[in-house]
């Protein structure tokens, strides 16, 4: 996924300005796709030189008045064009998987410490998209866009689920490996 399409997306579901957009994305699709401030008004740029989006006109204008972007016809294709397009999976990077597995090699001295502040993050994650789901999705609501929006936050409960079970058993076996092999 690119920053100009979570924008796009984002735009498409209310007009909304560069500081509204950062906000959205720190409730929102900053839960699996992040943008600094900069980076969403760098792209809010570029789109719009694109000719992928525009500047609301303001309704009283003013110096300094924030300005609200809309999708243009070009953008909503180019959305259309990337969401129908084929893409392949990315390799999953997690440096505390590979942490353990130099743990396997030098020792854990260090390692269950951090291992239980993930647990605690991912359990804190886990709970909050629960919390979500039960405010924003309640049973009932079955529009095609709903139902989409929903696979979206199931994924991430499924996944910090995943995370939590898996900190859970990682912080069973750990003992077993404490001091590690010795070089022979």
């Amino acid at each position: 996924m690119s920053l100009p399409h979570a924008i796009l997306t984002a735009l498409l579901e209310r007009p909304s300005s560069g500081l509204d957009l950062t906000r959205r994305f720190d409730k929102s699709i900053g839960y699996f796709w992040s943008a600094t401030h900069q980076q969403i008004y760098r792209e809010l740029g570029r789109l719009e030189a694109e000719g992928h989006i525009r500047a609301l006109p303001a309704e009283h204008p003013a110096r300094g008045q924030k300005k609200a972007y809309e999708v243009l016809p070009a953008g909503r294709a180019e959305l259309a064009r990337w969401t129908a397009a084929s893409q392949d999976p990315k390799p999953h990077r997690d440096a505390m998987l590979l942490r353990l597995r130099a743990a396997a090699v030098v020792g854990t001295a260090g390692l269950e410490t951090d291992l239980r502040r993930h647990l605690q993050l991912h359990r804190r994650q886990l709970a909050e998209y629960e919390e979500i789901e039960k405010r924003d999705f309640p049973p009932g609501e079955d529009s095609a866009q709903t139902r989409l929006r929903h696979l979206v936050l199931r994924a991430g409960i499924e996944l910090e689920t995943f995370w939590t079970q898996w900190l859970t058993e990682a912080l069973a076996g750990l003992p077993a490996v404490e001091d590690g092999p010795r070089p022979g």
